[in-house]
């Protein structure tokens, strides 16, 4: 017997105290692995939980049936709606890819990717394939290989975490990490550094909201106006430069620190990469950067950024000028100096009238 006809015959064999037994069926049909429902979707539901355990334990009410339409299942409904996000999601402001050029990037790692794939199966297999199945394997692969590389590149730029991803189109994290892990092998293989996108999105709202109007959160405009050529001292070429340059090493320093967290290698299944840092390593760079420059303290730094602690910046500058110095580019300090937050960001417009520059020399 297969190990399927076992665990359908196992269950067909059940049989409570009170004497119902469960009919059991084998479904051949091919369904996609990793499916999830959203946040929002949930919380729609009819539940009501009980008073005991009502994180599990609960009722789910009936709804009211719809008058007439089709019935929306994974295949027309969940799917259609994923497919919707993922063109939304191919931005060149997210990507740093215009459409040809993404086009052309997934042209070149198609075949890397199916013989990714291929190593992959032989892997799981033990050993090289016996015999021509006519499938690569038995599941219904949730995303094709285009999907892949796009997600890849949101999370590798930082655009969003991987929990953000799959709760926007409904699959799980540890999905959206496996399919990471493997793109992001060969795009190194191939040899392209997609860099870091200069908005970053904690919420499905702020990144639909920027999608639709070009409103971009807060921390995006402070960022920009910290990373003005006359605070870094630098153009704005040779600072990109510089924060495309240290990504891998910051990949490396971000494992590294980790694994010593941890007290061990990343167990088997675990999803590697993710980054819970408040802030991202473009703006560990532009952050650290400033403070070498001497240009404020670091209770100015968190006064300008609002929403990080005094502490949080000190630990990020410690990680990131070993780096700096590693490659050499260490800033000349500044002769100016400022007292507030408001006086930092305003000499980024300094044409402007209504802004205040009240630095000390």
């Amino acid at each position: 017997m297969t190990s399927h006809t076992v665990v359908v015959e196992t269950i067909a064999a059940t049989r409570t105290r009170a004497g119902l037994t469960v009919e059991a069926h084998l479904d051949p049909g091919e369904y996609p692995i990793g499916i999830a429902i959203s946040n929002d979707r949930f919380a729609a539901l009819p539940l009501e939980k009980h008073e005991v355990h009502g994180q599990w334990n609960y009722t789910l009410h009936p709804t009211a049936a719809p008058e007439a339409g089709p019935a929306t299942g994974e295949a027309n409904g969940v799917a259609h709606r994923r497919g919707t996000l993922l063109d939304r999601l191919n931005d060149p402001r997210l990507t740093g890819l215009g459409a040809s050029e993404f086009d052309a990037l997934c042209a070149e790692l198609a075949p890397l990717q199916r013989a990714r794939a291929q190593e992959r199966y032989s892997e799981q297999r033990g050993g090289r394939q016996r015999r021509a199945t006519g499938k690569l394997r038995g599941s219904k692969p949730l995303f094709d290989d285009a999907a892949r590389v796009l997600l890849t590149l949101l999370y590798q730029r930082q655009v969003c975490s991987m929990k953000l991803l799959a709760d926007m189109l409904e699959t799980t994290p540890t999905c959206i990490g496996h399919l990471v892990h493997e793109t992001r092998r060969v795009l190194e293989d191939h040899g392209h550094q997609p860099g870091y996108a200069p908005t970053r999105f904690t919420t499905a709202e702020a990144l639909m909201v920027f999608l639709d109007t070009a409103q971009a959160p807060s921390r995006t405009g402070i960022m920009s106006d910290l990373s003005h050529p006359n605070l870094t001292g630098m153009s704005c070429d040779d600072l990109e430069d510089l924060i495309r340059g240290l990504a891998p090493r910051q990949a490396a320093q971000i494992e590294r620190l980790s694994h010593q967290r941890r007290g061990a290698d990343r167990q088997s299944g675990s999803r590697g990469g993710v980054f819970p840092q408040k802030i991202g390593n473009r703006e560990r760079v532009v952050l650290t950067v400033l403070y070498l420059r001497k240009l404020c303290t670091l209770d100015i730094l968190a006064d300008a950024l609002g929403d990080v602690s005094r502490s949080l910046i000190g630990n990020v500058i410690r990680e990131t000028r070993p780096l700096i110095e590693a490659d050499g580019r260490l800033p000349a300090p500044s002769a100016t100096r400022y007292r507030t937050a408001a006086d930092l960001l305003a000499s980024a417009h300094p044409n402007n009238p209504n802004n205040p520059d009240t630095p000390t020399s």
